[in-house]
């Protein structure tokens, strides 16, 4: 019996319960999509732990031994993400990307698909900024449907990876907030990160509807001094 009272038995049952017409081909699928989930969801536990660890003063050489694994390996698994300083509003939009990704089964989430995560937030600094420009959500998810790639045959399941040109802006993002003196990752930042990632699909949408770089960094700056001098991030 394991320590969470799972066993294989009880995982197949189930998998056979809910998949009662599939083929062994489509079973085996269904198995592997099942097994990265639990994978992801043992890693975010063991996480959970290093982070309370961390927090308590313990060494990356204390949790790697703890763990079983080098000091390099520890840290390099379980060093925080790039997303722990992302507002709530903003975690939300990677989500909305993600989605986005599916509903238009890509397996992978592209610049273009964190552009219309941004979009999918109005309440976000990002989406005030992009409707101040264009005055129409529709007019910029025309310009993103020009770009998007055709339609893949079957919606991914389980984790969809981002692609390099996406974490790309993500570090841009973080680069944005941090020369802003900004404790905090806000839509307004992914918004930088992804105009600053000149080659991507975002950054040329972003140019098509008339930003630039320059004026998009001061634009963002003067709004979020007027939120913060009324009190609202």
């Amino acid at each position: 019996m394991s320590p969470l009272n799972i066993s294989l038995a009880d995982l197949i049952a189930r998998l056979d319960e809910e998949l009662p017409d599939a083929d062994h081909l489509a079973r085996i699928s269904e198995a592997q999509l099942r097994n990265k989930t639990l994978s992801d969801l043992g890693d975010q536990l063991v996480s959970h732990y290093v982070g309370k660890a961390k927090q308590a003063g313990a060494s990356w050489s204390e949790i790697g031994d703890a763990i079983g694994v080098s000091k390099q390996a520890a840290q390099q698994r379980h060093a925080p993400t790039p997303f722990e300083r992302f507002t709530d509003l903003n975690r939300h939009s990677i989500v909305l990307a993600q989605e986005a990704a599916r509903t238009h089964k890509h397996d992978f989430i592209g610049t273009e698909h964190i552009l219309l995560g941004l979009l999918g937030e109005p309440r976000g600094l990002a989406y005030e900024v992009l409707m101040a420009k264009t005055e129409s959500e529709q007019r910029i998810r025309d310009a993103i449907g020009e770009v998007l790639p055709p339609a893949g045959e079957k919606a991914p399941r389980g984790h969809i990876a981002f692609r390099p040109e996406s974490m790309e802006a993500i570090e841009h993002a973080l680069r944005a907030s941090a020369e802003l003196g900004h404790d905090w990752v806000g839509t307004e930042h992914s918004l930088l990160g992804l105009m600053r990632t000149e080659e991507s699909p975002a950054a040329q949408i972003l140019r098509n509807l008339g930003f630039t770089p320059d004026e998009l960094h001061e634009t963002v700056k003067t709004e979020i001094a007027k939120r913060s001098a009324a009190g609202d991030k």
